[in-house]
């Protein structure tokens, strides 16, 4: 009995101080709401679904309504800065690089971790009615940063009860979402918490052993 209440304590530890993490995946507001992080795919979503609007770009052109060329829709994105954060992209629908779009309507959970949009419409549950955290989600077809070829890319579409994807010219236009890499919200573990923490892993793991 000893040792059940040395190992709850154990786990209960590592989950406050967010060592790990409970394996249900949600959606967090971050920083401020101006993001929201998915901690399904590990990635942070631009709470604006159409922050490009107004955007002006290097070849002249510019976007009243969101709507842009794919090569416009990379540079926007790699040009955020969030809250002192840069390294923004558009989002991938083929992550491993084997040339196959998982179509998340009739796959798993776990295969569709391959299509940051697909995952996000179908497993997130996130469209132009169910906007979550979310706003200004577009009836229209949003870009991804997945090439298909020298001339065409990937869209995706967020309308309610649609969530088709295709691939069209790279010089159409269609709206931007971006995405970064990992939690950018989160609070790194202060030295003396991480300290403590790893003491008091010690000395439970030292009790089981003697209990043992």
């Amino acid at each position: 009995m000893q040792q059940k209440w040395y190992w709850s304590a154990y786990v209960t530890c590592l989950l406050t101080f967010g060592i790990v993490s409970p394996i249900k995946a949600a959606l967090f507001p971050v920083l401020g709401g101006l993001a929201v992080y998915d901690s399904g795919q590990d990635i942070t979503w631009l709470a604006n679904a159409n922050a490009g609007a107004g955007s002006s770009f290097d070849d002249g052109s510019n976007t009243i309504d969101g709507r842009m060329s794919w090569s416009n829709a990379n540079d926007w994105a790699a040009s955020l800065e969030i809250n002192g954060f840069t390294e923004w992209r558009l989002p991938n629908m083929d992550l491993n690089g084997d040339g196959t779009i998982v179509d998340c309507a009739t796959a798993s959970a776990t295969e569709c971790l391959d299509n940051e949009y697909g995952y996000h419409f179908y497993i997130n549950g996130i469209d132009t009615v169910n906007t979550g955290l979310f706003d200004s989600i577009q009836t229209n077809n949003y870009w991804s940063g997945t090439g298909y070829s020298e001339s065409d890319a990937w869209l995706f579409d967020f309308t309610y009860n649609d969530g088709s994807q295709l691939r069209t010219s790279k010089n159409y236009n269609a709206h931007a979402w971006a995405v970064h890499e990992g939690n950018i919200g989160a609070v790194p573990l202060p030295a003396t918490a991480g300290l403590f923490v790893s003491g008091l892993i010690g000395i439970l793991g030292s009790a089981m052993r003697k209990r043992s």
